[in-house]
């Protein structure tokens, strides 16, 4: 299977689950900049339950569309320091945290001017993690269908749409206080699974994926 997916903040145990899984991804470079998205944003497991992180971009004169590959972070807010101070907050205690903090802390500590560069950069970390290869290369162009045999996982970018995945429960640090939350960042898979997130990725089941 090869399939479409969108370069995201680390991307959701969804998105890994089909990067994972395919023989070859296509990242979608030329699509249209969205809000609400994985693209500029990640759900995390803190104390209080699901917490949201989210990257500050810097908008188009007179509001005109952007394309992802062109959209420019705010780094005028101090986004990099809140966010790994949540993720040490957050993470600090479970199982593999210390295992991979040395590998994720300097993507809050060098300066990104675009988007999908930090994005590209996350993605990187997370193979390395992971211990996967994959076969990957740019889109040229931008589709709006894909043609067969190649799959359409780009809806899997939208955070905003309510999906039911039904993937197998892990164990998760704050899950004795508000339950299992599902298809949080891949974040979350690693520091409590480790080196035995990618075996949980592969066994799950691909057609629980909804792409409409």
């Amino acid at each position: 299977m090869e399939i479409v997916l969108q370069p995201a903040y680390f991307g959701s145990i969804a998105q890994w689950v089909a990067f994972a899984k395919a023989a070859k991804v296509h990242l979608e470079v030329f699509d249209n900049y969205q809000k609400q998205t994985y693209r500029n944003r990640q759900y995390i497991y803190g104390a209080n339950g699901k917490l949201l992180l989210n990257i500050p971009i810097k908008h188009s004169k007179n509001n005109k569309r952007q394309k992802t590959n062109e959209v420019k972070i705010d780094n005028s807010f101090h986004w990099q320091t809140v966010h790994w101070k949540s993720l040490q907050t957050a993470y600090r205690t479970s199982p593999f945290f210390e295992f991979y903090e040395d590998e994720i802390a300097p993507l809050f500590q060098e300066k990104y001017k675009l988007l999908i560069d930090f994005n590209l950069a996350c993605q990187e970390v997370v193979l390395e993690a992971l211990q996967l290869e994959k076969k990957m290369e740019h889109t040229a162009t931008y589709q709006i269908e894909v043609s067969k045999p190649l799959v359409d996982g780009r809806t899997l970018i939208n955070a905003k749409t309510k999906h039911n995945f039904d993937f197998e429960s892990y164990h998760q640090v704050f899950a004795d206080k508000h339950g299992f939350i599902e298809n949080l960042s891949i974040l979350d898979l690693l520091f409590n699974e480790g080196p035995n997130a990618i075996n949980y990725l592969t066994s799950q089941a691909f057609d629980a994926i909804e792409f409409k």
